[in-house]
């Protein structure tokens, strides 16, 4: 048979976490355990299990219903290889050594079960009993964690210049960053609006940030997959 799909053979990687193209991760199960978005499996070979994945305990599970942050996990075992993908997005990977990072709940598509994650508030002061304030997921630890964008991003370092970003837009960022909420109280920019042009999330420290140009899919709630938007007020996602 003659085609032109050669190209689009399986990638061969000597890592768990591998890109076998922008949009699709391959993580090989052999020597790990991971937890991933529910729905996010596209396909698999070998001997792969899934279980829910819970929400990590009382305290995770009280902080997801009560902010919406976070996003609905699958554990994912077993001595074969997995697919994942969310929608098409472009899939990114970092690998923490003992590191944090923060991450928008809904960018989140998978990491290694040893990485520890939690919800945290941002103390945002009186920007935030204005806004509600803003909840991300911290993922922390040792291993390999994957995020989606919706198209390609951008690396933004921090530091030398004050950064502001949509907070729909901000996918992840460093743990030397501080973060922070602006909010533009010209009452014309107030009424009809609910753009990232009225509430920014600053960035202060020597660090990065990764921001995508969306801010954000609407995801509908009955796809399982779930989704995490950032602001308290989005109680309906999670």
């Amino acid at each position: 048979m003659q085609s032109t799909l050669g190209s689009f053979q399986e990638t061969q990687s000597q890592e768990a976490f591998a890109l076998q193209n922008s949009k699709l991760l391959k993580v090989s199960l052999n020597q790990i355990t991971i937890q991933a978005k529910l729905g996010a499996m596209v396909a698999y070979q070998g001997d792969v299990k899934f279980e829910h994945a819970g929400s990590g305990g009382l305290g995770k599970w009280v902080k997801k219903s009560m902010t919406g942050e976070g996003t609905k996990l699958m554990k994912i075992e077993g001595s074969g290889e997995v697919f994942l993908a969310e929608q098409a997005q472009d899939v990114h990977l970092i690998k923490l050594e003992g590191e944090e990072i923060t991450c928008n709940g809904r960018n989140v598509l998978a990491f290694d079960a040893g990485i520890d994650w939690d919800i945290k508030r941002l103390d945002s002061g009186a920007a935030g009993a204005l806004s509600g304030g803003l909840y991300n997921m911290s993922l922390s630890g040792t291993g390999w964690v994957a995020v989606i964008s919706d198209g390609p991003p951008v690396l933004l370092q921090t530091g030398d210049t004050p950064t502001f970003v949509d907070p729909n837009a901000a996918i992840t960022w460093s743990a030397s960053v501080t973060p922070h909420v602006k909010v533009d109280a010209n009452l014309k920019t107030l009424i009809g609006r609910g753009s990232g042009e009225t509430m920014q999330l600053g960035f202060q420290g020597t660090g990065w940030v990764l921001v995508q140009p969306s801010e954000g899919r609407v995801t509908s709630s009955t796809n399982g997959s779930g989704s995490g938007g950032g602001l308290l007020g989005n109680l309906t996602s999670g």
